[in-house]
């Protein structure tokens, strides 16, 4: 990329990026589904994380939603999926995504104006910082659905909020609010709805103009001592998801949230 004194703007596959004096935003471009994750989705936001790493003239990276979501997770309208397999699709490229993020020198700001949801938590978890509405809020949902947390969730919720909030999360699928999820540790500070995006461009606009070179080796430091069991939870969440897509609980709990009725799971 280029040095940007102007902002261009590009909406692809359901992901929108512009780039502006070192920012580069990124989006999740759905609002009419509360930016649902697809398989095509993460696979083009992995794409451009990946090649921000290496442009010299991305100093910051923003995430956020468009409309009045962060993210709702996967998507589970049918329309989008394409076989059963594809919860585990969406789970690999929600794996690129997290390791671009982890692995990137740049810092990647996460903006939450709503709700979070399934794997957007995971892709919130892996930024450097977490800013949340106080609108927001937080929930994991996959064993709702007979499924696992993906994308890295089970390390990274782990290293942030401890093992037994983490399983708290994971197994009981409760509704965190942006308040809770600060006192948790889980976001880096909530601002009034008004405030949020005024707050984060101050921020973002520091991190601009801060030492990049000592931030790069400060999150890498970070990241090695903290995040150390992140790709062996990314494999063991691929191989969790294989085994889970297929079982008789998944397709009950599927079938549950389209018909919008408790699931009757059998543990098979």
């Amino acid at each position: 990329m280029r040095n940007h004194t102007a902002e261009e703007t590009t909406a692809v596959l359901g992901l929108s990026t512009s780039h502006l004096d070192g920012v580069l935003s990124v989006t999740m471009d759905r609002p009419e589904c509360l930016n649902a994750l697809t398989v095509p989705v993460l696979t083009r936001l992995a794409d451009v994380l990946e090649r921000a790493a290496t442009d010299r003239d991305v100093k910051v990276v923003r995430l956020g939603g468009a409309g009045r979501a962060f993210s709702a997770g996967a998507s589970m309208n049918v329309d989008d999926w394409h076989g059963v397999g594809s919860a585990t699709d969406i789970a690999r490229q929600g794996s690129r995504v997290v390791h671009a993020i982890t692995a990137m020198p740049q810092p990647v700001v996460a903006v939450v104006h709503g709700p979070a949801a399934g794997s957007a938590i995971s892709l919130a978890m892996a930024c450097d910082l977490v800013l949340a509405s106080e609108t927001a809020y937080f929930t994991l949902g996959f064993t709702r659905m007979g499924l696992m947390p993906d994308a890295g969730a089970s390390a990274s919720l782990a290293a942030t909020i401890g093992r037994g909030r983490a399983l708290r999360m994971a197994l009981l699928n409760e509704r965190l609010s942006a308040a809770e999820a600060f006192a948790w540790g889980l976001v880096s500070a909530v601002h009034p709805a008004g405030k949020l995006e005024w707050e984060a461009r101050k921020l973002i606009r520091s991190l601009v103009n801060g030492p990049t070179a000592a931030f790069a080796q400060t999150k890498a430091a970070i990241n090695a001592a903290t995040l150390d069991g992140l790709e062996p939870a990314l494999e063991r969440e691929l191989l969790g998801l294989a085994v889970l897509v297929e079982s008789d609980d998944f397709i009950e709990g599927a079938s549950a949230f389209h018909q919008r009725r408790p699931a009757a799971f059998t543990g098979s």
